[in-house]
């Protein structure tokens, strides 16, 4: 069967790429840096984070990449001011809405969101901080779930479904409310599904999950989109 290609420009770059891909993977594929956080190759898309969003020349509104398939003669902007000032804005936002203070995470220096806001130049938050107390789950023999750190990326929720094939994690209630639950809100130690495998701290990009006493450097020994996309079931 021969595999479709279409044609399109990603910042002025003639790109050829198999019809169906998405524009951050053509992008990614292509040696094109895209911002993202909710994306993990491998995983289902989410859209989540807003952060991969691009300009497409010839239509007025913002489009996230991750769940934007290319099409032929397609014109993409990656990197203008507008996107600049979105994506800061976003990285704020996210920094608001929970407690995130790197100096004291188990993340600092190995979190995405952290290394993100240092390459978009983000050096205060603008908005009112909304510091959450929610408790630190530590019940489990070596995992930890502090959703004071959480970003509801989700990457936790796919691995655990769409890797491990057990969806021990899911997500209650709405909006920036939301929060990772175990089983049916379960402390961990009484989450009968959990098999204990940490790939739910392999992939979380901050410090809301993570193995007690373990530096985060060694609980992401190896890449994560490879680590992900090596265990995918077929």
């Amino acid at each position: 069967m021969t595999t479709k290609t279409v044609s399109l420009k990603i910042d002025e770059h003639e790109i050829t790429a198999q019809e169906g891909k998405s524009i951050l993977e053509t992008a990614i594929e292509n040696g094109i840096d895209i911002p993202h956080l909710c994306f993990l190759a491998g995983l289902t898309k989410t859209g989540a984070c807003r952060l991969c969003i691009v300009e497409l020349k010839g239509q007025a509104k913002l489009f996230a990449s991750c769940s934007t398939p290319i099409s032929d003669g397609m014109e993409v902007i990656t990197n203008s001011e507008k996107l600049k000032a979105y994506r800061k804005n976003t990285i704020q936002l996210l920094l608001s809405e929970r407690t995130h203070v790197c100096s004291v995470c188990v993340a600092n220096k190995n979190c995405e969101l952290q290394a993100l806001a240092d390459k978009l130049g983000v050096e205060h938050v603008a908005f009112e901080r909304e510091w959450t107390s929610e408790n630190v789950d530590s019940s489990h023999p070596f995992l930890v779930i502090d959703r004071n750190r959480c970003i509801l990326c989700t990457r936790c929720v796919r691995v655990c479904d769409e890797i491990e094939g057990v969806h021990a994690l899911d997500l209650k209630l709405r909006g920036k409310d939301s929060q990772i639950i175990v089983d049916f809100d379960d402390s961990w130690d009484k989450a009968a599904s959990c098999t204990s495998c940490r790939k739910c701290a392999k992939v979380c990009p901050v410090g809301a999950i993570y193995v007690e006493g373990e530096p985060l450097s060694e609980t992401k020994d190896t890449g994560i989109a490879d680590f992900v996309l090596s265990r995918r079931k077929k």
